[in-house]
């Protein structure tokens, strides 16, 4: 019988990998709660109409990456390519935003068909947060920051923050028009990737990673050429904001981002640490989606970062994180693995990590696993010890041991 494999672009979580998942999730929950932002928890399946509503029929991710099916009831169904539109739906079915505005954020599994690489698979999980109902250039100020200095608490370093002004959709139809006209004079000197999108997203151009495309649309018309002078002031109060804070930032006005519902302040955070795919983080203003999902007008700001690039930088910067027990209990023999079982769950009870060996091998095998263990301290119980009830406390770096009592190893650990 062969050996079953997961699916391309799926990835286990193993053991060894999971203490960076875990100390990630909290610092992030950490951070949040002292940005006074709330979590919100939406399914994984939701209606296809949400996304091809939501973020765009003429985008990547609905047009080619999207994993979506019928269920037994013939409706479509697809699994979340991204948290925001779910987010926005949860908000408006449940009565959110009549509450006020609300600062929410989130964090789960997230589905896209596309080639697996270096920090992105299949299956990847996003962390995210959302500004509903909040319009002012410093709220867009505040979700930037939060996501700054979550990463820097973090220890990551070579981060880059790029900023740029979509503007209204008014003024992207207008500077949408004055582009497309300047790329079919030059068709034949893009990409083929870049042809099609002439045709569906033009300004998703902009954001090639084809290197003739890219110098050629340095001679392309300038988005920041069609804002208005309210968008212009607003792009400026953000920067000022930001320069206020110390935190430094590049103007890039070919930063589109990927998804149709972006308006005016559009950044991300990248790291020259992850390579070709240097995203950290990503996120903008999206004004009109909360409208368009058949809510009220609604101001919204938010952003997603990808946790597997994040265990990977924290990995390149040497703090990936090793769990170990404050102590490992050996035992041999009925009476003393007995009394192991009531000494390893008094001490959990009172908040210790306790590695129990199970393995019933000899006291010199589960003392070897006890030293590679990384816990500091091991608890020794053979025939003798459970007979007298004075069991043998072994300080692992030190190497010198003790006797104690049951009711003593609390106290004395505490």
């Amino acid at each position: 019988m062969s050996q079953l494999q997961t699916l391309r672009g799926m990835a286990d979580q193993l053991p060894a990998a999971i203490n960076s998942w875990q100390q990630l999730e909290a610092i992030a929950r950490e951070h949040m709660r002292r940005a006074c932002v709330s979590e919100i928890r939406t399914p994984l399946l939701e209606a296809t109409e949400l996304f091809c509503r939501g973020i765009g029929a003429a985008t990547d991710v609905v047009g080619k990456e999207m994993y979506t099916f019928n269920d037994r009831g013939e409706r479509s169904c697809t699994l979340r390519p991204e948290g925001t539109a779910g987010v926005v739906r949860a908000a408006i079915q449940n009565g959110l935003l009549s509450q006020g505005p609300q600062k929410l954020w989130y964090s789960g599994a997230m589905f896209r068909y596309e080639r697996p690489q270096a920090g992105r698979m299949r299956q990847f999980h996003q962390l995210g947060l959302e500004f509903l109902g909040f319009n002012e250039p410093r709220s867009d100020v505040e979700a930037i920051f939060i996501a700054w200095d979550f990463l820097a608490e973090l220890g990551l370093g070579n981060l880059q923050l790029q900023l740029n002004s979509l503007g209204t959709s008014a003024e992207r139809v207008q500077y949408r028009s004055s582009l497309v006209a300047w790329l079919e004079q030059h068709r034949g000197q893009l990409d083929a990737d870049s042809q099609q999108r002439l045709e569906t997203n033009p300004l998703r151009i902009l954001d090639s990673k084809d290197p003739a495309t890219q110098q050629l649309l340095g001679q392309a018309p300038s988005l920041v050429e069609a804002l208005a002078p309210e968008s212009v002031e607003r792009f400026a109060q953000v920067q000022a904001g930001l320069t206020a804070l110390q935190i430094p930032f590049v103007l890039n006005p070919r930063l589109v981002r990927g998804l149709d519902y972006y308006d005016h302040t559009a950044f991300e955070i990248t790291s020259s640490a992850l390579g070709a795919q240097a995203t950290v983080c990503g996120g903008g203003r999206y004004n009109g989606l909360v409208q368009q999902l058949g809510g009220a007008a609604t101001a919204c700001i938010g952003w997603a970062m990808g946790l597997e690039r994040l265990v990977l930088l924290l990995e390149s910067h040497g703090t990936h994180p090793v769990e170990a027990a404050d102590l490992y209990v050996v035992s041999q023999g009925a009476a003393a693995e007995a009394l192991a079982l009531q000494a390893a769950r008094l001490l959990r009870q009172g908040g210790h990590a306790v590695e129990l060996d199970l393995s019933g091998a000899s006291f010199a095998k589960q003392l070897k696993r006890a030293a590679k263990s990384g816990a500091r301290w091991a608890l020794l119980i053979g025939e003798e010890e459970a007979a007298s009830g004075q069991l043998q406390l072994k300080n692992l770096q030190a190497n010198t041991s003790q006797p104690l009592e049951l009711h003593q190893l609390a106290p004395f650990l505490a």
